[in-house]
């Protein structure tokens, strides 16, 4: 088979080749593991790297050579309205537990199907029904007409849009409802989205500045970055899954926060009358029981407790101390800390210790909770208020 190696064609044949072995490995680990999320990604991994393989396959002779030529201009590798619907479920079914691809969910892959019923009648044209080409006579692969590259562009960005919103519906409804959201808060899922709203930006930049439709040279440096970027993607989520899976104490499956906060069921605002008599039965609750000892503690299972519904909670902490609900609890969990300190407890063990006695699930959450509520590390505090001979973190 031709393929001339060459810097640019040796690149983007490994980022190819990466995309399809995550496609395989997530394939596998979606079946086995009955992980939607990475079904999607698999399905996602294998359209992108379909999406380089023209230029890999140019860069190595093909566009140049008969017989290989034909395989690229009738084959639709680029399928540009396919990959941004996919990418959106993907991200619903990571965020989102209950997510379930229905009937209804097709409509968004109408605009692929519809490219791909054109791309099956160009062939069929061009190889029986015409007496000669007429698709292809011009020697242009048809997936960089300019009219599909654009639609394709705007389809990406419209769709990257929604994932962008979902994912900051996500992180303030986990905040509002979990007590323990930076650990499932999926920093490198938002980096990604970022990254690629920055390389999308680029592309129009170059669109706008130097138009470079049918330049084939002038595309590798966002080839290349793409690349990187699906590299980057399917491997943090491949090993996002792995973490899931082994995790010690595995927290509960987490809630589908941005459903819940659309649901229809009426629920009563807390009055002004009653906000002291609210605030006053949750102080004792947290003074008494101390619930926030709880790694995985929910607004679900505070409200239990309370006797309070959970949206009503989440409106009586809103508007009686002017905090998320994850913030409400880690200011508890930080003055335990702080009241250990106080007693001397930080001789007997380390400062995480204190931490995961208190609630805390992870070093870097502590840190930024101490540092939110006391505008220092706790290191720094200790060191200042509580020397000792020597401080452990």
């Amino acid at each position: 088979m031709l393929f001339n190696f060459e810097v640019k064609s040796a690149l983007l044949l490994l980022c190819f080749l990466h995309g399809c072995l995550f496609a395989i490995l997530l394939a596998v680990k979606s079946r086995r593991d009955d992980d939607p999320a990475a079904g999607w990604l698999s399905l996602f991994s294998a359209l992108a790297a379909l999406y380089i393989a023209p230029f890999m396959l140019g860069y190595a002779g093909w566009y140049g050579t008969p017989g290989y030529r034909q395989v690229l201009f009738y084959v639709p590798f680029q399928q540009l309205l396919a990959l941004p619907p996919v990418l959106y479920f993907y991200f619903q079914a990571l965020l989102d537990r209950s997510f379930r691809f229905r009937p209804v969910h097709v409509l968004h892959l109408v605009p692929a199907g519809l490219y791909l019923l054109y791309s099956l009648y160009m062939w069929l044209a061009d190889a029986w029904l015409l007496p000669q080409p007429r698709y292809y006579a011009d020697g242009r692969d048809r997936d960089f007409d300019a009219w599909y590259q654009l639609a394709g562009f705007g389809w990406l960005l419209a769709y990257l849009l929604a994932c962008l919103r979902l994912y900051r519906r996500y992180r303030t409804a986990t905040r509002q409802q979990l007590s323990y959201a930076d650990a499932v808060r999926f920093s490198w899922a938002g980096r990604f989205l970022y990254a690629l709203g920055l390389l999308l930006a680029l592309r129009l930049a170059f669109f706008v500045l130097n138009p470079e439709w049918g330049q084939f040279g002038r595309k590798f440096w966002y080839y290349g970055c793409f690349g990187v970027l699906l590299y980057y993607i399917s491997l943090s989520g491949y090993l996002n899954t792995i973490r899931s899976a082994v995790a010690l104490q595995p927290a509960p499956p987490l809630p589908a926060p941005h459903l819940a906060a659309s649901s229809t069921e009426a629920v009563p605002a807390v009055l002004p009358d009653d906000l002291y008599q609210w605030k006053t039965a949750l102080e004792q609750l947290m003074d008494q029981r101390q619930p926030y000892t709880n790694a995985t503690l929910t607004v679900q299972d505070l409200a239990d407790q309370l006797g309070l519904h959970p949206k009503k909670l989440s409106a009586l902490i809103n508007a009686g101390y002017g905090q998320n609900f994850n913030d409400y609890i880690n200011q508890y969990r930080t003055r335990a800390v702080l009241a250990k300190m106080a007693a001397g407890e930080h001789n007997l063990q380390t400062l995480m210790g204190l931490a995961y006695d208190a609630g805390f699930n992870s070093k870097s959450t502590f840190n930024r909770a101490f540092l939110r509520v006391m505008g220092t590390t706790p290191k720094a505090y200790l060191e200042k208020y509580h020397p000792k001979s020597s401080v452990k973190s």
